[in-house]
Formats: structure tokens, sequence, C-alpha cells
């Protein structure tokens, strides 16, 4: 019964994303037969580093979904505190409900069942736009991002460089 809700949920979301897009990303299925996978594209927001670039993104839904968050991973390389060497995310949106067992996140800071593929996105982009550096999934790059900005703006750039020709 939940995966059922789950599935309408998806579907009526990725419709209403078709019908009303929103600026700054696109989002579609990887299989039209999986609504549980789906694939975005987010547009390097601007005013930031990340301007110019186009980073493909897959979001994976439980079939739990609202009650508990997707993962999100990078498919396009991507240098960034909140974003680990292998493309997951980490951001508060996106970790399970609840109160946080080492106390850094407030519970309305997590994963709410209100959220939806728009809202998250959107806390994305702005992850982009401003990381959290005191709570890094990427250590190196936190570190470049507080201690070597020259360096770390170098990687960024290259990253978008790479985003564009992927695309």
């Amino acid at each position: 019964m939940a995966a059922q809700q789950s599935s309408l949920l998806l579907r009526k979301q990725l419709n209403e994303l078709k019908k009303n897009p929103v600026e700054g990303f696109s989002a579609g299925l990887i299989d039209d037969n999986d609504i549980y996978k789906w694939e975005v594209l987010i547009i390097g927001p601007p005013d930031t580093l990340y301007e110019g670039g186009f980073f493909k993104a897959h979001l994976y839904f439980p079939k739990e979904y609202p009650l508990r968050p997707p993962k999100m991973k990078f498919i396009t390389e991507i240098w960034h505190p909140n974003i680990d060497k292998t493309g997951d995310v980490c951001i508060s949106i996106l970790h399970e409900p609840g109160d946080d067992k080492f106390g850094y996140e407030k519970a309305s800071e997590r994963w709410l069942p209100v959220h939806t593929v728009e809202t998250i996105l959107i806390s994305v982009i702005s992850m982009l736009a401003d990381p959290n550096d005191e709570s890094p999934a990427n250590v190196d790059a936190a570190k470049e991002w507080r201690e070597n900005y020259t360096e770390f703006k170098r990687k960024v750039a290259r990253c978008v460089r790479k985003s564009q020709e992927d695309v």
C-alpha cells in the first residue's frame, strides 16, 4: 500500500514539474518504468562558482516516500564541501527524520514529509551557493574552501568546464 501511495505522489510531482518547470533544474525518470529513480540536471546557479555548469544527479526514492527521504548522488564530477567524493549529497533535509543523535541538526531541519522534489532541488541549489563547512561530506573540499579559496575556485572551475563538455 505504501509503495502504491508513494508511486502516485511521485508521479504527481513529476507531472507538476513538467507542467510548471522550475528555473535552475530539470527532472525526469532514468527509466520510464521506475518512478523511484530520477535523473536531474542542475544548472549552476548564477553569481556562484558553479555558474555555467550542468550537473547531472540521480535521486533514489524509498518505497516509504514521503515518510523517508530520497538519496541524491551527483553523476557529474563536482567539488563541494557537502558532496562527498563519490557524489553523495549530504544536506540536512535529506537526513532521516527526527532528532540528530549527534545534536548537530534540529529535527525541523531534517527530512519532513512535506518536502517535494522541487524543495529538495531548490535546497541543493542553495547549498551550491552557500556550502556548510561545519558539517562537510568532503573534508578536503571544506578545508580548501576555508584555507585555500583560490585552489578551491580552480577545482570548481575545472568541474564546471568538464560539465559543459558532458552535456
